[in-house]
């Protein structure tokens, strides 16, 4: 068998160079460096090496799209009709709903795998590099089934964990995980908490996930726009917040 038809992916392109664009411009290096990668992003002047204009970008085998959920339409509407008919749409956003119906609307019968790589740079880096057990989950794919296989056997040989889940429960899961911790990260954050010499253990840990989420507020306002599920975790934790003043109260009048 033919190199070609063993790994179909000879290039991937990536849309957007944020931290999440250069972390997986990095893996893709570390995991796959027979694959070319390229990289355009506005901020940065083509360069032919790295970065490279749009319409190069392109026509790679696949293009993965690493811009905000804020500007996910706009980033598939000025690159898909670019991209060749064959050529895979990746989608790495942190919701899901909302940017697979916005792939399946301008994808023009162009194959596209949703996904989620539930960690970041820092969780990379916390771990020292190690991958093992981390999570990747697939909400939704038109892959042929050779090549979806080929995939997941793949990310599985490098010791990710992959989880495939409709991107409704996706979407249902992270609201009451991610966004929930980004939810009290912010609030710990606006209260003006901050770490002390006598920490308790179980302080320090959520300290740990509080600074882990506080800085980043774009991705906590676009989660809480694009995903319906975090409304109603925001209800119940109002809820809970009552019934626990009602319970201290109850408990200081007696």
């Amino acid at each position: 068998m033919q190199e070609s038809e063993r790994n179909p992916i000879q290039s991937v392109g990536i849309i957007g160079y944020g931290n999440f664009g250069a972390f997986v411009r990095e893996l893709l290096q570390r995991f796959a460096p027979e694959v070319s990668v390229k990289v355009f992003t506005p901020e940065k002047a083509v360069d032919g090496k790295t970065f490279f204009s749009r319409e190069e970008v392109a026509v790679c085998d696949a293009v993965l799209f690493a811009v905000p959920i804020r500007e996910y339409e706009s980033a598939l509407k000025d690159t898909v009709p670019l991209m060749k008919q064959e050529g895979v749409i990746v989608d790495v956003a942190t919701v899901k709903m909302h940017t697979v119906e916005l792939v399946k609307k301008y994808s023009s019968g162009r194959p596209y795998i949703a996904t989620h790589p539930m960690f970041g740079p820092e969780s990379y880096a916390k771990r020292n590099k190690d991958v093992a057990n981390f999570r990747i989950v697939i909400a939704e794919h038109t892959l042929p089934a050779d090549e979806h296989s080929q995939l997941v056997d793949f990310l599985k040989e490098l010791h990710f964990n992959v989880i495939e889940m409709s991107a409704d429960r996706h979407d249902r899961n992270l609201a009451e995980t991610l966004f929930l911790t980004h939810f009290i990260g912010q609030v710990v954050t606006q209260a003006g908490f901050v770490r002390t010499d006598i920490d308790t253990v179980s302080f320090g840990f959520l300290m740990d996930a509080v600074e882990s989420v506080r800085a980043d507020k774009q991705l906590f306002e676009d989660v809480f726009r694009f995903n319906p599920h975090c409304a109603e975790v925001m209800r119940r934790v109002g809820l809970a917040e009552e019934e626990v003043r009602k319970l201290l109260t109850a408990t200081g009048s007696r």
